[in-house]
């Protein structure tokens, strides 16, 4: 392992090439082909519904709600981790712990066919475990590697990185599904199962770029013992009564939450909704239109992140996260309404270009209203516990509504409520603590 220095351009590099590494994840397993691969499943065996504990649940509503359960483990034992990792000062081995078990269970989902729906169901669940648990450790590195007249950019950059690797190994896999017997595969479906290999393997190898470079932590040495739990409580403690004591960061969180909860259960969904909402002619366009659609997003959004951070350098970072938020409102109505193919394109790039863009600048945003503090594992676990917590909330109204109407759209429509109730929270950060961001 290398050891540089605070704001070293190889560390800043390295820390964002964690991106490059797990946004395939987020592409390929949570956005493009896994959500095809599902609704394929369950229509090639003439069936709409799982039968779980005797009943029978819609299965977009079902994955729904796994999704939900997962994001409540991780929104209860993130900040038990976090502060853990904090006191004992090794952060690295957690953030690579989670990014194994992520990947591994990626490797799994090969196995997720009708016969084998709860074993599926299971990796998949591990499999956002492992993500978004990395996350926490990955996001409270980025005060500790840059300073903060350097982490939107930074920011910025780890999110294009991201977008710009999946979508490299997105198109690699749309070739294998559009094209099996070019990579001696017998179907399409088989293609996908195998892209789901290729996405737990991506993630692993590239992500030792990242440990090479990033510190330990904050290199306090201490033993795993019996108190280090009772202790990562006491340090959560701490941070809580931080947290009180300052207005705006508290009043931060609040607006993060209920946008944030939005934000990611639209993407989470979403290819979901263009599956069954939309008037494909027929599978083989829906196949190739759901994923050049994920595509567009991801090229959008490299675009929309560099413009975001330009924005907020300009205009401020609150003053741009009202933007996005009241445009986030706008579009949750227009999908509404959407029905054709090119509808859903064009809704697809304006989601794009905003998607990027919000979840970046509301990190760098955090990261600016941090007080001055080692802890930054045990604050990041409050930031990532915040949008947990939402995405529970917001998958779980998603479902509900999914499987009482039977229609994603009323679902969706739904979510532009909290863009709006978040934009009023935003305006309530205090105007004093605006001056710097």
């Amino acid at each position: 392992m290398t050891t540089l220095p605070k704001g070293h351009p190889k560390l800043l590099n390295a820390w964002a090439f964690y991106d490059w590494a797990n946004s395939v994840y987020s592409l390929v397993i949570a956005s493009a082909v896994f959500p095809i691969y599902y609704e394929n499943l369950f229509k090639n065996n003439h069936r709409d519904t799982v039968s779980f504990l005797g009943n029978d649940i819609k299965a977009t509503a079902m994955i729904s709600f796994v999704t939900a359960f997962a994001f409540l483990w991780v929104a209860f034992f993130s900040p038990i981790m976090s502060g853990v990792a904090d006191y004992v000062g090794n952060k690295k081995s957690f953030l690579r712990f989670f990014c194994y078990l992520g990947g591994i269970s990626c490797i799994g989902l090969y196995w997720f066919d009708f016969d084998n729906l709860m074993t599926g169901y299971i990796f998949y669940y591990f499999g956002l475990i492992g993500f978004w648990s990395s996350l926490v450790f990955y996001n409270s590195y980025l005060p500790d590697i840059a300073f903060p007249e350097q982490q939107d950019r930074v920011s910025a950059r780890g999110f294009s990185m991201g977008y710009i690797g999946s979508t490299l190994l997105l198109i690699f896999n749309l070739a294998m599904v559009m094209f099996p017997n070019f990579f001696f595969i017998s179907n399409s479906m088989q293609a996908m199962k195998i892209s789901f290999v290729t996405v737990g393997v991506w993630w692993i190898g590239f992500s030792h770029i990242t440990y090479y470079y990033l510190p330990k932590g904050n290199h306090n040495k201490q033993r795993v013992t019996k108190e280090v739990l009772w202790n990562g409580f006491n340090e959560l403690k701490k941070v809580w009564r931080q947290l009180k004591q300052n207005l705006p960061l508290k009043r931060y969180l609040y607006s993060y939450f209920v946008f944030i909860m939005a934000v990611q259960t639209v993407m989470l969904v979403a290819t979901y909704f263009g599956a069954t909402e939309i008037a494909w002619e027929n599978a083989d366009q829906k196949t190739m239109g759901l994923i050049i659609s994920i595509l567009l997003i991801q090229l959008v959004a490299v675009i929309g992140a560099f413009l975001t951070s330009r924005a907020s350098g300009k205009f401020g970072n609150i003053n741009t996260l009202l933007f996005l938020t009241a445009f986030w409102a706008v579009l949750c109505v227009f999908a509404y309404f959407v029905e054709t193919p090119t509808e859903f394109y064009t809704i697809a790039g304006f989601v794009g270009l905003v998607m990027g863009g919000i979840q970046s600048l509301a990190r760098s945003t955090y990261s600016k209203l941090l007080p001055e503090t080692e802890d930054t594992a045990s604050f990041f676990s409050f930031y990532d516990v915040t949008e947990k917590i939402g995405i529970v909330i917001g998958m779980s109204i998603y479902g509900t509504i999914d499987q009482v109407t039977g229609s994603m759209r009323n679902a969706i429509v739904f979510l532009g409520l909290f863009f709006i109730i978040g934009f009023f929270l935003l305006l309530r950060v205090p105007k004093k603590s605006l001056s710097s961001i």
